[in-house]
């Protein structure tokens, strides 16, 4: 069924280390941007009437689909109408949801735009409740006679993977009485999210310092990490950092409760469905082993000597005598070379010719008008996103400012949305949606493919060493950062579940450990750094979810070494691979679709892709550093 998200993309402007940003300049309204660079929504419905006309629709097929309680067990073809009638109404959520959305989003201050889409959540709601019998019911009929029914029901076939997926869950479904008293915790389980959110927000107050240039910063996250990036003096960023992080460290203790809070619920929530681990139980819904995590973890921890070197690198090119954390995103070279849209666009289209006439042909099609939304304008959200409707395709969102970031965000984005076309060419309805876990392989791959396209079109020193820049830092900032969470976050769930103690001093020693086991020697460590873990949303609102970005960068470079294999047959056979890969959307478990298409992240090998990717990158950032001289 759908779920109302967006692949949305920020990790990469949290690590974004090229001094190319663009010169501010006031938002433009709509009506000043040309048809072509905006949405156009009659795709989705042709107005507002066609909208209400499908919320009523949905509304009386939300109706109808309750009747249909107590069915399920009188054969196939009952079963088969439910799962159409299910179908149907999903469909229809993908329209009147994306409507709205999409068109606040583009206009955050229309009203009236804002009151539909709350519209929407309520009954998204009365959705929820009226449909909530229908997997229990299903799981009460016996699974050797839903075997039988799908062997000799053609038409139930697309919902083989989705039913036995749903029997393969209950090993850990609990019984009636079980299952609504955890029900009932639900509201205690997002009270340490919650707070947090307040605490982290609403209730910090960041101090306001005064710099070497004279000017008076407030602290706060963004300005915080603007000073980072464009204040040249070493001390002055230095102040900054203790002073940010010291923010967090003086309720350190609190920040503390409420992450035991949230690693004990976990803890809970896994002994109650019987699973032995937290991370056994976070990863049960997509079927992924742990070995999967710690194998990434592990090999990751091997392979950080390419990392080193790249701060090293750093370190020199900026001349300084001691290299901190605060440094990691200062710019190594600055330029004024801008990359206008119809400019990117044209280069991110030629870029993917290796994936074949027809992917060309697709996506000549999607990014010619009417599907992307490319500029920034009064009231728009900012960031990138894709969003796809079932049944017309995705929806893209930029604000694009001619910056070299911005181009390869078109890349990234685009690469979702052509994941998002061939899916929904090749899947039905109910296997059409891929998982997080998969997500960013297809976005990742397609970067890949600009940057080589863009270094075979320049021999210009500078440029050739901020391409190269560019996808080291998101190598650094998507897999590296991300791993390290990950390792850290797995190490204290750890302590829980043996019932060691976990209070801020605890949590600061192990964040620092962690942290100098990725930087070893490369780095000086300042002790203020103890206190990130308080900082990182993602610990608090959703455990166990940052390794996807690094596990799906590290499916994304071992495919790319197929896809660019000197063999043609190699090369044509990963490629089909590839392609079947980005067709198969949600039709099974995500690490088979991975293993069908040639990787296996059980086993060292995709991991050990992405350091020698590393490698490879500062190698050539070394040689063109020298050309530079």
């Amino acid at each position: 069924m759908f779920k109302p998200t967006a692949i949305a993309c920020a990790l990469g402007a949290a690590f974004a280390m090229l001094a190319d940003t663009a010169p501010a300049a006031a938002p433009r309204t709509r009506a000043d941007i040309p048809a072509e660079f905006r949405w156009d929504f009659s795709a989705i419905y042709k107005d507002w009437s066609a909208w209400d006309a499908g919320m009523a629709d949905m509304e009386r097929q939300m109706d109808a689909f309750a009747k249909l309680k107590g069915s399920l067990a009188s054969g196939p073809q009952a079963l088969l109408t439910a799962y159409r009638a299910y179908d149907e109404i999903g469909k229809l959520q993908y329209k009147v949801y994306r409507y709205p959305q999409l068109q606040r989003d583009v206009d955050t201050r229309d009203q009236q735009v804002s009151g539909r889409f709350q519209r929407v959540g309520a009954v998204f709601a009365k959705f929820e409740a009226t449909t909530s019998w229908f997997t229990p019911e299903l799981l009460t009929i016996p699974e050797a006679t839903v075997r039988q029914w799908l062997d000799t029901t053609p038409a139930l076939a697309p919902y083989r993977f989705t039913i036995f997926d749903e029997f393969r869950k209950r090993a850990h479904v609990l019984d009636e009485k079980g299952e609504r008293i955890l029900s009932l915790a639900g509201p205690l389980n997002s009270a340490p999210r919650s707070a947090y959110g307040e605490l982290s927000t609403a209730d910090i107050q960041f101090p306001t310092l005064t710099f070497s240039d004279g000017q008076a910063v407030k602290l706060a996250p963004g300005a915080y990490a603007a000073l980072l990036e464009n204040n040249p003096v070493q001390a002055d960023r230095a102040r900054a950092a203790e002073a940010h992080l010291k923010t967090y460290g003086a309720t350190a203790s609190t920040y503390a409760a409420l992450y035991k809070g949230v690693l004990e619920r976990d803890w809970f929530i896994a002994q109650a469905r019987g699973f032995p681990t937290t991370l056994d139980a976070a990863l049960y819904g997509n079927a992924i082993p742990r070995n999967v995590v710690e194998n990434l973890i592990s090999a990751t921890r091997a392979g950080t000597a390419p990392l080193q070197r790249y701060l090293r690198l750093r370190q020199k090119m900026l001349g300084l005598k001691t290299y901190h954390n605060y440094d990691n995103v200062q710019p190594l070279l600055h330029t004024d070379k801008r990359y206008p849209y119809p400019e990117a666009r044209s280069q991110v289209l030629e870029s993917v010719a290796p994936l074949g006439a027809d992917y060309v042909k697709r996506y000549r099609q999607f990014v010619s008008g009417g599907r992307i939304d490319v500029y920034e304008t009064e009231g728009k959200r900012s960031g990138a996103y894709n969003a796809g409707v079932y049944g017309v395709g995705p929806y893209l969102l930029l604000n694009h400012n001619d910056t070299m970031d911005a181009m390869f965000t078109l890349a990234h984005e685009a690469g979702h949305a052509m994941h998002t076309v061939l899916s929904y060419d090749k899947q039905p309805f109910v296997t059409a949606d891929y998982t997080i876990f998969v997500a960013e392989v297809a976005s990742t791959t397609n970067e890949r493919f600009l940057l080589e396209h863009l270094l075979k079109k320049t021999s210009d020193p500078k440029e050739r060493f901020l391409l190269l820049q560019h996808a080291t830092d998101q190598i650094m900032g998507t897999f590296y950062t991300q791993v390290m969470f990950a390792d850290f976050e797995l190490q204290a769930h750890e302590l829980v579940e043996k019932g060691q103690p976990l209070t801020a001093e605890v949590l600061n020693g192990l964040y620092l450990r962690t942290l100098k086991t990725y930087y070893g020697d490369a780095m000086t460590y300042d002790d203020f750094y103890k206190f990130t873990w308080a900082r990182i949303p993602h610990f608090f609102d959703t455990p166990y979810y940052v390794f996807q970005y690094a596990t799906c960068f590290a499916s994304s470079a071992q495919l790319f070494k197929g896809l660019n294999s000197a063999d043609p047959t190699t090369r044509q056979q990963s490629l089909d691979r590839y392609l079947g890969l980005l067709g198969a959307g949600g039709s099974d478990h995500p690490m088979t679709l991975l293993k069908t298409a040639g990787v296996d992240l059980t086993q060292p090998g995709p991991v050990q892709a992405v350091i020698d990717q590393m490698d490879e990158l500062v190698t050539r950032m070394e040689k063109e550093a020298a050309a530079l001289r």
